[in-house]
């Protein structure tokens, strides 16, 4: 039996055998190859790329150098960068589009404020009027009376007493009882008239008050899109170069806004001033009816009563 301490004594003696002949067959061939294995001990002191002389440099402006030189650093250059960015100066850069949606809100702001000038003036003046002239029906002893004082006047209330005026004296000779039903019709078209003139104007302020914002926003949507075409060209996403183009499209919302606000408010406010005007002219309607009323029944005016009528 052949023992384990001989079986690895003789490995080792064999793996050792090879080492010694792998070492003198490499001493072999270094020997038999001459000046392979030479190399020089020092490197040469010069550098391996050539010298390149100042006068073959390519002619390269300074601002395209700087310009490559910051976009390979991540900075914007310059000439990206916006300049002015007043009001005045972001309207001046905008585009065709969003310059015609700012000075179409511009021109409709100054429509509202003129509509808000002329008809502050009107009502104010029509509203003062016609509280004088009812105070004077309220005591005024007859319709006979009101006609004469108001014979020269065009205004709603004195159109009112000599509609009802007329209407009487149409209604010569005619039974008295459908005389008060005529009155009133002939008042109310009266009443419907002078409303419908005293709101001219209103339909401008709520076209304005209602149609600014949508406007203002279609600048808006107009400029974001030309600003995200910009960053497409410029192929980059800094928002030095977003932000202008978003700048313009929020002025146009900014425009429309101030456009729309003063509409919706003046708006409000003139309706509740032509309601406190109509009110007035009811008023004046009742009392130009009360004298009318008053009169036929004191028989100053020659109506058929109903019994003249049967007899006849």
């Amino acid at each position: 039996m052949i023992s384990p301490f001989k079986s690895l004594a003789a490995i080792s003696s064999l793996f050792s055998t090879l080492t010694l002949s792998a070492v003198a067959f490499a001493q072999t061939a270094t020997e038999q190859a001459p000046g392979a294995a030479e190399t020089p001990s020092t490197a040469p002191a010069e550098s391996v790329a050539p010298a390149v002389s100042p006068a073959t440099l390519p002619d390269v402006a300074p601002a395209s150098i700087a310009s490559d030189v910051a976009q390979q650093a991540g900075a914007i250059p310059a000439s990206m960068l916006p300049h002015d960015l007043t009001p005045w100066g972001m309207f001046m850069q905008a585009d065709i589009v969003v310059k015609a949606v700012m000075v179409g809100l511009a021109f409709a702001s100054l429509v509202t404020w003129t509509v808000w000038l002329a008809k502050s003036l009107e009502i104010r003046f029509e509203k003062r009027r016609a509280r004088k002239k009812n105070r004077w029906l309220e005591t005024a002893k007859s319709l006979a009376d009101a006609e004469r004082e108001f014979a020269k006047e065009k205004d709603p209330v004195a159109r009112l007493v000599r509609a009802a005026a007329h209407e009487v004296e149409l209604s010569h000779g005619l039974p008295a009882e459908g005389v008060k039903e005529r009155i009133i019709l002939q008042l109310e078209r009266v009443e419907a008239s002078a409303s419908r003139r005293i709101g001219n104007g209103m339909g401008i302020l709520a076209t304005i008050g209602a149609t600014s914002p949508f406007v203002g926003l279609f600048g808006t949507v107009w400029g974001i899109m030309n600003s995200f075409i910009g960053i497409s060209k410029a192929h980059t996403t800094s928002l030095a170069v977003v932000a202008p183009g978003i700048a313009e499209a929020l002025l146009a919302t900014a425009i429309g806004l101030v456009a729309a606000i003063p509409a919706v408010v003046i708006y409000n406010v003139f309706t509740r001033s032509i309601g406190g005007y109509r009110l007035i002219l009811g008023n004046a309607s009742a009392n130009a009816l009360r004298l009318a009323s008053r009169d036929l029944d004191r028989g100053s005016m020659k109506l058929r009563q109903p019994t003249q009528q049967a007899a006849e």
